[in-house]
């Protein structure tokens, strides 16, 4: 009967429901390993659709059974791969097509501390009040959230 509900309703009422993991769908993890098999659904017997070859590569969890996780990527792509190659750490990428400035302080118009490289990747430490503190390689700074992939709160793939 959840197809009646507006949809402001079914996501409240998604949200009661206990996840098999016990954590919050929508949410990032980034990859384990170097070599992850995406698979078209939750199981080894599903079609292999594509394998990522990026360890630590931020991911955010769409769906999940108990053993397997739908992730949608920086990309886009939708799959599914075992909970047992992710990590709960969480990861940023920039897929902005310039190099984003690592902010000082997050504030507008603070001096950068660094520039993540496009298509690099950070440490995602905490997000508070619309900013995002990232660390790479030796550099922290601070980003607006939503600038970097794997910092925005609403659901990446649809």
């Amino acid at each position: 009967m959840l197809a009646a509900l507006p949809a402001a309703q079914q996501a409240a009422r998604a949200a009661d429901r206990p996840t098999p993991s016990g954590y919050p769908v929508p949410r990032y993890v980034t990859l384990k390993f170097g070599k992850v098999n995406a698979r078209s659904g939750p199981g080894d017997d599903h079609r292999l659709l594509w394998v990522y070859r990026t360890r630590g590569l931020p991911v955010q969890v769409v769906a999940e059974t108990a053993e397997w996780r739908r992730v949608c990527d920086p990309e886009g792509g939708l799959a599914w791969v075992h909970k047992r190659v992710t990590d709960g750490r969480r990861g940023v990428i920039n897929t902005l097509n310039r190099p984003a400035p690592l902010l000082r302080k997050p504030k507008a118009g603070a001096e950068p501390a660094a520039f993540l490289n496009v298509r690099a990747m950070a440490s995602l430490t905490r997000c508070e009040k619309g900013w995002c503190k990232v660390k790479t390689d030796g550099a922290t700074g601070w980003v607006r959230q939503g600038t970097l992939w794997g910092t925005a709160e609403a659901l990446q793939c649809r």
